[in-house]
C-alpha cells in the first residue's frame, strides 16, 4: 500500500469545510468497512511484513477504498504506509488525514469483531476530528474538538450518511450514567507492570473499581461514551492508532495527556511512536 501525497491547502477548514471533509471522512471509513468484511467473511489472507506483524488482505483494500474518497480533498495522507515520508516534507503539513485502514489486525484475526477503520482530521498537530467505523457491529464513532462526539448504531456498510444525519441519527457522547464503580480500560494484550501500578493507585483513591477489556481503538472510545472513565495505555503505540479515537474523545469532552510530558498528545512529531498516554474526562 502507497500513501498518496497530495498538495497542502493554504486556509484553515471553516464550517461548511469542515463539514465536507467530514462526509466524505465517513464515506471512506464505511468504504473501508465493507472491504474488510468481505475478507472477514472468507478465508483470511495473511502477509507478513518486515516486523512480522500481520498485514491482511483487508488492511490493503480498505486503504484502497478509504483513498478513493479522500484523493479529492486536497489534503496529504499519513498512515503506516507511509512513514517512510521524510519529516522535512511532513512538517510543511497544516492539515493532513490521518489513517489506519484496520486498527486491531490481531482482533481481526482472532474473529471477536473488536477492530476498527480510523480516520482523523488533523490541524497543527491535534486531532480536530475523528471517525471511526466498526464494521462487525455496525457502530459509527465521530468526534469534532468543540463540537462534540456521536455514535450511531445499526449502520451498515452499504449506508450512506451525512454527518448532518450522523448528528440527528447518533447519540450524544457521553451516554453511560448509570451509577457504577470507577471504571479502567485495559487492555487483553499489553497490560504492563506500569499500568498495572496505575490501577492500583486507582484503587487506593476511588475503592472499588471495574476493568473493562477492549481491542483497538474502542478502547479510548468506551471513555468517550462514558462506559469507563479512564484508559492508561503504558505500551507502545503509534499515532495512526489513536488519531481518530482522540479527536473522538476531544467531542466528548475528555483529554489525552502525553505521560511524560503531561501535556495533550501531539501528532506528525519526527517520530510517530507515541509516548505513554492517559485518556479521561475533563
Amino acid at each position: 500500500m502507497v500513501s498518496v501525497i497530495l498538495s497542502r491547502p493554504e486556509h484553515k477548514n471553516n464550517q461548511v469545510e469542515m463539514q465536507a471533509l467530514l462526509d466524505r471522512a465517513i464515506a471512506g471509513s464505511l468504504a473501508g468497512g465493507r472491504e474488510i468484511l468481505e475478507v472477514y467473511s472468507s478465508e483470511i489472507a495473511v502477509e507478513m511484513k518486515d516486523d512480522r506483524s500481520p498485514l491482511t488482505l483487508a488492511d490493503k483494500n480498505a486503504h484502497q477504498a478509504i483513498m478513493a474518497h479522500l484523493e479529492g480533498t486536497g489534503l496529504p495522507v499519513l498512515s503506516e504506509e507511509g512513514r517512510s515520508i521524510e519529516f522535512e516534507e511532513r512538517a510543511q503539513w497544516g492539515s493532513f488525514w490521518m489513517v489506519d485502514p484496520l486498527d486491531g489486525t490481531k482482533e481481526f484475526i482472532k474473529r471477536n469483531g473488536e477492530f476498527t477503520v480510523n480516520i482523523a482530521l488533523v490541524e497543527d498537530g491535534t486531532p480536530v476530528a475523528g471517525v471511526i467505523y466498526v464494521p462487525v457491529k455496525k457502530e459509527l464513532f465521530i468526534g469534532m474538538q468543540g463540537e462534540g462526539a456521536w455514535k450511531v448504531e445499526g449502520l451498515e456498510p452499504d449506508s450512506v450518511i451525512s454527518l448532518d444525519e450522523v448528528k440527528e441519527r447518533g447519540r450524544t457522547l457521553p451516554v453511560d450514567s448509570e451509577e457504577r464503580p470507577f471504571r479502567v480500560v485495559g487492555s487483553r494484550s499489553h497490560m504492563s507492570p506500569e499500568t498495572e501500578e496505575f490501577i492500583d493507585e486507582l484503587k487506593e483513591k476511588h475503592g472499588e473499581i471495574d476493568i473493562v477489556s477492549m481491542g483497538s481503538s474502542l478502547k479510548i472510545c468506551l471513555v468517550a461514551e462514558g462506559v469507563a472513565d479512564v484508559y492508561p495505555r503504558f505500551a507502545p503505540t503509534m499515532e495512526w492508532d489513536t488519531a481518530a479515537g482522540h479527536g473522538i474523545a476531544l467531542g466528548a469532552g475528555c483529554q489525552v495527556i502525553d505521560r511524560d510530558s503531561g501535556e495533550p498528545m501531539r501528532y506528525n512529531k519526527e517520530d510517530l511512536l507515541n509516548n505513554w498516554f492517559i485518556v479521561e474526562r475533563n
